[in-house]
């Protein structure tokens, strides 16, 4: 078997069998096979798609390319959590604490950014000191001890999706369905979690732009974890609108931060997307129902709970003085301010989600290649949201940087507001697809 071969075929259209895509992994996780080879093979997938028996035979082998984690050390169920990326989507962020605070525990593996959105590991990284690069024994000793852990991938567990995803993101081939699924279920497989909750986002600021091509995703991923016995929940949200008022990493991490602190000041559609999925994490680990999991939720969010638990992730995860006061000041050293137009009168409709994480891309908070460093004070903030009143010369947002920002920066971003003279609903309608086991 060639390489060629495989490409050949998926190029044509033809379906690949298990010992193609076999093949495949095995060549590109050992260097058989070269990153310009299995670039055209993504695009070929990308083009031409994956049946679900392609897509299961995709995520087996990437599953079993490296170690899977034991997480039978850990007491309790284990619930994991996903988004299928989202600009300004730090829900993690705040997850996370709010479910280890519920007594669940959280053992969450997170990835990097990819094309312009924005990754939990790279917000993580913006905290001084802290590493994502946890060791298996500390990853079980810190889920057991606080509740919860996120961390990056080991190199040995799924290491054809870490060379995959980085290879997707700098080749156009992110947004595939078949390679949506097989990424995130590989990874999800081998974390060891008891059940998961995927928040799987659709729009202009999504891979997946409309709800129905969503949908499809999610009844992907329900049949794959069904076929491994783990419940999962699939949340779809919409993200045609940036997810709450920051994008980047630090003012990200720092807006997550607030909301822990001071839930009742935070941005609405926010609060409710992390209420909603925090609540669907705690009904998979008890069973309870929807509407008691998410009044266990709120009261945990006002009890400060949430934010001692964050505290004690960053401290158990920082490599310097585990003492050291937590310090989430912002203070980039450039600032563009973006004013609404003179003929802006009424409310924000809609701030289109792809060009602000764009925006936030070129400024410096995401990647173009592989080697770019990132800019942890680059990104955006919003000053008004989806449904705030607006009026002339309004500061609707704010652009970040640590060098100097061109003016065409700001042009793009009014060019990215629409506004209404009638009021708009602040909060975005989700809806929900459930394993059968989970089915009402």
């Amino acid at each position: 078997m060639h390489i060629l071969d495989v490409i050949e075929k998926k190029k044509n259209n033809q379906p690949l069998t298990k010992e193609d895509i076999q093949f495949f992994i095995d060549g590109y996780v050992n260097d058989t096979i070269e990153d310009y080879q299995a670039s055209a093979l993504l695009m070929a997938i990308r083009i031409n798609g994956l049946d679900f028996e392609e897509t299961l035979a995709l995520t087996n082998a990437m599953l079993h390319s490296g170690d899977i984690i034991d997480l039978s050390a850990i007491d309790g169920y284990k619930v994991d959590k996903h988004s299928t990326g989202g600009i300004g989507d730090k829900v993690t962020l705040i997850v996370a604490p709010i479910v280890a605070a519920l007594g669940v525990k959280v053992a969450k593996l997170s990835g990097r950014g990819l094309g312009i959105t924005g990754g939990t590991l790279d917000k993580l990284e913006a905290i001084d000191g802290v590493s994502i690069d946890l060791t298996e024994e500390q990853f079980l000793n810190q889920v057991n001890e606080i509740g919860f852990a996120l961390a990056g991938q080991t190199q040995n567990l799924v290491p054809a999706d870490k060379k995959l995803y980085a290879l997707r993101d700098v080749t156009g081939t992110v947004d595939s369905l078949p390679l949506i699924a097989s990424s995130i279920m590989s990874k999800k497989l081998a974390s060891g979690a008891d059940g998961m909750v995927l928040d799987v986002k659709y729009g202009s600021g999504a891979f997946c732009k409309t709800k129905e091509v969503a949908t499809e995703l999610a009844k992907i991923m329900i049949q794959i974890a069904e076929g491994s016995d783990k419940s999962i929940v699939t949340v779809l949200s919409s993200m045609d609108n940036p997810l709450g008022r920051a994008i980047g990493n630090k003012n990200e991490v720092k807006e997550a931060y607030d909301l822990l602190k001071n839930p009742d000041e935070a941005d609405p559609n926010l609060l409710n997307t992390s209420i909603e999925v925090s609540a669907y994490m705690y009904e998979i680990a008890t069973k309870k129902t929807h509407e008691e999991a998410k009044q266990a939720v709120l009261d945990v969010l006002h009890s400060g709970e949430p934010v001692k638990k964050f505290e004690e992730m960053v401290r158990a995860q920082r490599l310097n003085d585990s003492n050291e006061e937590i310090d989430l000041n912002f203070e980039p050293a450039y600032r563009v301010a973006v004013k609404a137009p003179k003929e802006a009168h009424g409310y924000i409709e809609k701030i289109d989600a792809q060009t602000i994480g764009q925006i936030s891309l070129d400024l410096g908070a995401g990647r173009h290649t592989k080697a770019d460093e990132l800019d942890y004070f680059a990104g955006v903030e919003l000053h008004k949201v989806k449904g705030d009143a607006v009026k002339p010369d309004d500061v609707v947002m704010e652009l970040y940087a640590s060098k100097p920002i061109d003016e065409a920066f700001a042009v793009r971003a009014q060019q990215a507001i629409t506004y209404s003279e009638q009021p708009v609903d602040a909060i975005d309608a989700k809806s929900v697809l459930k394993s059968k086991d989970l089915s009402q």
